[in-house]
Parts: structure tokens; sequence; C-alpha cells
């Protein structure tokens, strides 16, 4: 068994508001048995990507120095927990919106830099962040594999079929998502969940996403964090404007059976799949 939770809340404060508003949850989480929480993208301070302004590079640093993981490591040793902690982070001259995946002796696993960027209205994070150059990643812990993509990365099917060839058992995706500045009638919650759900269904895998909610300079977080299981149904979820816990458990060999039952991965041709890789 794997017990998992989502953290979703408002985050427009100061840094240190928001790390103890995050810390505070996730001892609500473990409290609750989870033993992989997952908080939001960038949960540091405010979304910053909604404009251009050079102020923010100087919030980045590198890993072991951020402040957001710092706390996490403090966090995942006392509580005894893995936390797949989302930051902006800087390496040298280059800045990278990444994920710690923090382990429950809060050592850092390794490090994963979100592949796909996107540059929008209200979303232009092309302008402070490389496309990740690590790959996918997924994360042997105690209790599962777990992959974890961020954001964007989640409306690509190839990231969660890449994860799950990598033996991912529960799919992550740390979000920050809401109002869309160009197209004021659209709202995407629907789709942004709808996309979450094809992974679940097509990988047969349990699916965990965690956003933000409240508004930041006029910009509307719409929440909507949820857990699906292996069949796409939710096990837990929230609407928008609800800050709190979303806590569910999976058999993970149970899991598997439905999965290796489905065949999805036994029919797959790979050798029909070359033009997905070829940019023409």
């Amino acid at each position: 068994m794997i017990t998992v939770s989502a953290l979703q809340l408002a985050l427009g404060g100061s840094v240190d508001a928001n790390i103890a508003a995050v810390s505070a949850l996730v001892r609500e989480a473990a409290g609750k048995g989870a033993q992989v929480i997952l908080p939001p993208e960038l949960f540091e301070g405010p979304y910053f990507c909604q404009t251009q302004d050079e102020k923010w590079f100087a919030t980045a640093r590198p890993t072991a120095d951020h402040p957001s993981v710092q706390a996490m490591q403090a966090l995942a040793s006392e509580l005894k927990v893995y936390i797949p902690t989302s930051f902006f982070e800087r390496d040298g001259q280059h800045y990278y919106n990444s994920l710690a995946m923090i382990d429950d002796g809060g050592q850092i696993m390794g490090v994963y830099r979100k592949s796909h960027i996107p540059d929008g209205p209200g979303y232009t994070e092309k302008f402070y962040f490389r496309p990740g150059n690590t790959g996918f990643k997924v994360w042997p812990t105690r209790h599962g594999v777990i992959g974890v993509g961020i954001c964007w990365d989640q409306w690509y099917p190839e990231t969660a079929r890449a994860m799950m060839l990598m033996g991912a058992d529960i799919l992550m995706y740390p979000t920050a998502i809401g109002d869309e500045p160009a197209a004021e009638e659209l709202d995407t919650s629907r789709l942004w969940r709808r996309a979450m759900i094809g992974h679940a269904v097509s990988n047969v895998v349990p699916v965990v996403a965690a956003n933000r909610i409240g508004t930041e300079d006029g910009q509307s977080f719409y929440g909507h964090s949820f857990i699906t299981d292996e069949r796409g149904d939710f096990v837990a979820d929230y609407g928008d404007g609800v800050s709190g816990v979303l806590t569910a458990s999976f058999d993970l060999e149970q899991v598997r059976k439905h999965r290796a039952t489905f065949g999805f991965f036994r029919d797959r041709r790979p050798d029909l799949y070359g033009r997905l890789a070829q940019d023409i």
C-alpha cells in the first residue's frame, strides 16, 4: 500500500509565509498517514511568470541553497515522508523550473527540470526558464516508484507514457494554473483535469495533481486539485477556493494486475511510433 497527498492553498504571500503555509499542510498530510506529499508548483512565492520582470531572477537559487528545498528537507526528515519540491533553480548562468525529490530522511534524491515550457499571456515562462535537460525522471521510494512532471508537462501524453515505461507506479503533477488572459471566456479547469484523467486511464495508473488557489495580481488560480485511481475515477478532489489536504491510498500490486489485464503495454507498437520523435 501507498498513501499519497496533494496540497491546495493560496500562495501569493512572501517566501516565508508561503513556506510556512505549505509546511502546515505537510504536517497535516503526514498526520493523515501520507507517505508522499505533493505541494503545488513554485510554492515559494507568487506565480511571477504572469509578466516579464528581471527582478525575479534574483529569487532563483542552486538546489541545495533554496529555502523551499531546505524547509522541505527538514520536514521530510522529521516526519519521515517524501516531498517532491518545486522551486526556481539557478545553475550557473542557467535558470530552470525544477523539482527536487526529497526522501524520507531529508536527502535530495535528485532533480527534475521541467521539460515543456509554456509561453503565452499570463504564463511567460520562456522568459525565465530554459527547457529542462534532465530528461523525465522517476523516483524509487520505500512505498513505490513516483513519476513527477511539472505543470505544462501534464498536458503531454508522451510525458506520462515515458515515466510509465521507466517504471512509475504513480504519476504526480505540481501545478500553477488559472485564468487564461488571452481567452477570458475559456475555463481550462475541465480540460486540465481531463488531460490527466486520460493519462490515468491509458496508463492504468493513479494520478495526483496539486494546484494553487486565490488571486495574484488580478490572475485567479482555480484549484481543482485531485487524486484519481488507475481507472481515472476521482478518489479525492477539491473545487476552487478550498485550502487543504487531499489523501488517498492505493494497493500497488492490485494496480499492477489491472494494468497487465488491460494489455496497453503488451500491445504497444513502438515500431510504428517513429513519427512522434520527428520534428517536421
